[in-house]
């Protein structure tokens, strides 16, 4: 008998008066110390056929078919029966951890409230079983973490505390719903090894969620590929890989980002450069705040950028790629020197030293120099706001950043408005012309991100940032949390644009398969420092440091990188 047999499973959600059906007749086994692959794009209905398992889908849902767990049907059970199999016998572990924990609650109290309500230990007990909990998933200095806040603690540690929760009652079945989305790459690889030697030393079995074949392939005994609410193909995931028989499989089997960006041309000239750069945030202590320390968030950072070239910025969490972006674009106060177009704006709004250089106009009537500071200052924010709109930034989750009560025209439009641009021209024009560029639908242009899909909402962000046209942008993680086919297309459409219009990239992503698709040049951080960078060819062939082989590594299974498939980029 099975540990877990779904048969003929079907859910659908009533929505404004719409039946939708999300699921459509599934029927998959997961046989003990099994790790089994729920694989598909977002849509497909593989986290909604997961959560049906054990009863956790919302009010509106009409669920049929059987879920049979060691012989009883969850689908019929009482809630009583329910209560006994969640959190016991069947443990989650989902995406976003940092959603997941309680920000007002140390990691000790959030565990021991596990053990309490389904083992009853309390007090010494409980802190002494968490704290056997925290090193079975490797959290360095565990004793100390006890008494941490989520905030306190980095990604993998956040993923690693849920691991040790869902360990927390010795359950017999996993479920893990994209666990290492969000994580670099080392981190991801830490945890998938983590969960393999849970597995083999608990008698864990394991249902996998996720989007991403890779992990499949390091991970899996068995696939159940799944389309549009439907299993369109399961077997042994090596015969999976090996030959796949359903086209969607071999489309998401050919989703990777691959090819090159077009050449730079040779008399191009340089958008951005730094040389220097340092960003530390001090450390206050006391009544009068007492600077004691730095955090060294980017530490002497020199680079260049030309119209049409991507700099590729690689590096773990915390190593200070967003930092270094942010002080480049005046953001966030720095210390060095940048130059935008030859230009230095490195002290742009703010007031000289020695006030020299005013116009008369400007020191008649005995103006007190503070005045004269605030009047400087103001000069160069104006001019500082002067060059944004030549500098736009696209963020990792673009439902996070789309405004939710603004419809994709007023996203889109909004920095015309800020910038004062195109006077005369039609606005709503200019954002159907550049809606259309970016693959949207203008008639669409009505509607409210949560009525776009995740690639469409990071289309509009897109859009935002390009309808100014501007000469540098800054694209930070702006693939990591889409599909692999969709992430092919983004790809292919910020290479488009680059070549069409020019535009300087910073191109900031753990995802080193995509760096090497969009970047001309790689810099490789860690901990606020530039320990390697060249050629994006010259690094992934012949990584020079440690820690850039540990990142090959991690991202291709060894340090040294196969030839690039003979695929050409877009022109």
């Amino acid at each position: 008998m099975s540990l877990l047999d779904v048969r003929d499973l079907r859910i659908s959600f009533t929505q404004d008066g719409r039946v939708i059906q999300a699921v459509k007749g599934v029927s998959f086994t997961l046989e003990k110390g099994e790790t089994l692959a729920l694989v598909g794009e977002s849509g497909s209905g593989k986290s909604v056929t997961a959560l049906a398992t054990v009863r956790l889908l919302a009010d509106n849902a009409q669920v049929s078919g059987q879920v049979m767990w060691q012989g009883q049907d969850l689908a019929q059970a009482s809630e009583k029966a329910l209560r006994g199999v969640r959190g016991n016998e069947i443990s989650f572990i989902f995406q976003e951890p940092m959603t997941s924990l309680n920000p007002l609650h140390v990691i000790g109290k959030q565990i021991a409230e596990t053990l309490e309500l389904h083992q009853g230990l309390t007090g010494a007990a409980a802190a002494a079983r968490a704290l056997e909990l925290l090193e079975k998933v490797g959290i360095r200095d565990a004793a100390s973490r006890l008494s941490a806040y989520p905030h306190e603690l980095s990604g993998g540690q956040r993923q690693r505390v849920m691991i040790a929760m869902a360990l927390a009652n010795k359950p017999k079945l996993l479920i893990a719903d994209e666990p290492t989305t969000a994580l670099d790459v080392t981190i991801q690889a830490q945890i998938l090894d983590l969960l393999a030697e849970l597995k083999r030393s608990e008698g864990l079995s394991l249902l996998f969620i996720t989007h991403d074949l890779n992990i499949v392939r390091r991970i899996a005994d068995r696939v159940c590929v799944m389309q549009g609410g439907e299993i369109v193909e399961t077997g042994p995931a090596a015969q999976v890989f090996a030959a796949p028989q359903h086209p969607y499989t071999r489309k998401l089997l050919a989703a990777e980002a691959v090819g090159r960006p077009g050449p730079v041309a040779a008399d191009a000239p340089e958008v951005v450069s730094a040389r220097d750069l340092r960003v530390w945030f001090p450390i206050t202590k006391g009544l009068l705040k007492r600077t004691v320390g730095h955090v060294k968030a980017v530490n002497a950072a020199t680079l260049s950028v030309r119209a049409g070239e991507t700099l590729g910025v690689v590096g773990e969490s915390g190593s200070g790629k967003t930092t270094l972006a942010l002080a480049l674009m005046r953001l966030i106060p720095s210390q060095g020197r940048i130059l935008f177009f030859g230009r230095d704006i490195t002290r742009l709004d703010q007031a000289p030293q020695g006030m020299g250089g005013l116009a008369e106009a400007d020191t008649a009537g005995d103006v007190a120099v503070a005045g004269l500071e605030a009047l400087l200052r103001a000069r160069g924010r104006k001019a500082m706001r002067a060059l944004r709109r030549h500098m736009q930034i696209v963020f990792q989750d673009p439902y996070g950043s789309l405004s939710p009560r603004m419809t994709a025209e007023q996203i889109i439009a909004e920095g015309l408005g800020v910038h004062g641009v195109e006077p005369g021209r039609d606005r709503r024009q200019m954002v159907a012309e550049i809606m259309a560029e970016v693959g949207l639908d203008p008639a669409m242009m009505g509607r409210y991100p949560h009525e776009f899909s995740g690639g469409q909402r990071q289309r509009i962000a897109i859009a935002r940032a390009m309808i100014l046209r501007p000469k540098l942008v800054v694209l930070d993680e702006p693939t990591s949390a889409l599909d692999m086919t969709v992430q092919v297309q983004i790809v292919d459409l910020l290479r488009g644009l680059q070549a069409k219009w020019g535009l300087a990239y910073i191109f900031i992503s753990h995802d080193l398969r995509v760096v090497r698709a969009m970047s001309h040049k790689v810099m490789v951080m860690k901990a606020g420092d530039v320990i390697e960078a060249g050629e994006t060819e010259a690094i992934f062939a012949a990584p020079q440091t440690d820690y850039t082989r540990a990142l090959m590594a991690a991202a291709f299974g060894k340090a040294q990188v196969a030839p690039e498939p003979a695929v050409t980029a877009p022109a």
